[in-house]
């Protein structure tokens, strides 16, 4: 009996040991997340998906597409805004009706705050993505009320999924793309809040690399590098050394990619932080790509770390939108199986760098 007493007792302790151990892992892998929670949780609308977040003077936006489903006639852009109280209930604020007679759906809406200027919303409507067209509003508010939206000049769509960048106070470069003629990159720079443009590239052919939505990181000294969607799992990156005049070729980064949106930000610690699920596509269904989704950080832009898993259960968790606010906070949202839009904020002095 003593035997088997002290056997129990043994055997308790490793347990605990363990448990402690595997909590103390879990723990220190999550302990950079201070919110993690549903935009909403009922809405009027069957599915949504490619949302974008922005800090406001009144506090935190988040934006999405929402209808039937994707491609629908009755898919319009949605809006909510954090409060003491959590995010509001999401309210419509664009839709794709022509006139009476005539409804097209809406895409990929994108938030930029102006420093000192009105909040801008981006957005597209169309058929599909080969023949959408660029939308914007604006709002003098905080985006409690906005203007008409007008159509941006021909062959200028916006940022297409991620969100644009200032290069100095008055040059806003936007990252956008095109897939009527294969899938490319260009850019769209706008030195007056979208009075007037000029286009840069495209910067490929996509004869060897077909991308779409990438996101502009910073590195100081006219430095800029980009991260994109591909068709070739892979995440394409490029490099200008000229604030975004010309760009390198594209390359293939290590980071694998299942032909889905990813996001990225340049931290205030000189970090690059990305958003992305690390996977390759081998199916026709895109759910089963979709996950994990993962944040990655990197010092240089091309050696990357893993640091957080989000979700990795099954399901598609894809399209994530990231940004830092002033306080230093990340926060990041993404499609949660296209029913609902999640928020995740980190603190990055907690990340483990």
């Amino acid at each position: 009996m003593i035997r088997n007493k002290n056997y129990s007792q043994v055997m308790f302790s490793i347990l605990l040991i363990f448990c402690l151990s595997s909590s103390n892992y879990v723990m220190g892998q999550n302990s950079s997340i201070i919110k993690n929670e549903f935009i909403y949780t009922e809405a009027p609308f069957k599915e949504c998906h490619a949302s974008t977040i922005v800090s406001t003077p009144d506090g935190l936006m988040a934006a999405w597409f929402g209808g039937t489903e994707e491609r629908n006639k009755d898919v319009e852009i949605w809006i909510s805004r954090k409060t003491d109280k959590g995010w509001s209930t999401p309210v419509s604020v664009a839709d794709g009706v022509q006139h009476k007679d005539k409804r097209y759906p809406t895409w990929n809406p994108v938030l930029f705050q102006m420093p000192d200027g009105p909040l801008l919303l981006f957005y597209k409507v169309g058929p599909n993505p080969r023949e959408w067209w660029g939308m914007l509003k604006t709002s003098e508010d905080g985006g409690q009320t906005w203007s008409k939206g007008y159509r941006l000049p021909e062959d200028i769509l916006g940022p297409i999924k991620n969100k644009p960048i200032l290069l100095d106070p008055q040059t806003l470069i936007c990252p956008s793309s095109t897939e009527h003629d294969g899938w490319r990159i260009h850019f769209e720079v706008t030195r007056d809040m979208g009075e007037t443009w000029e286009i840069i590239g495209p910067i490929n052919t996509a004869e060897k690399f077909n991308v779409i939505q990438p996101s502009i990181l910073t590195y100081g000294k006219e430095t800029l590098q980009i991260l994109a969607r591909s068709k070739e799992n892979k995440v394409i990156s490029s490099w200008s050394y000229d604030n975004g005049k010309t760009w390198s070729e594209l390359e293939a980064t290590d980071l694998p990619n299942p032909n889905s949106g990813t996001d990225a930000v340049t931290l205030d610690n000189g970090y690059q932080l990305l958003v992305y699920n690390p996977t390759i596509r081998e199916t026709k269904n895109i759910g089963n790509s979709r996950t994990p989704l993962n944040v990655a950080i990197s010092k240089d832009g091309k050696t990357w770390k893993n640091i957080l898993t989000l979700e990795d259960e099954p399901g598609e968790y894809s399209y994530p939108a990231v940004i830092q606010s002033e306080d230093g906070m990340v926060h990041i949202t993404y499609t949660w199986k296209r029913e609902r839009i999640k928020y995740v904020a980190l603190d990055p002095k907690k990340i483990d760098l």
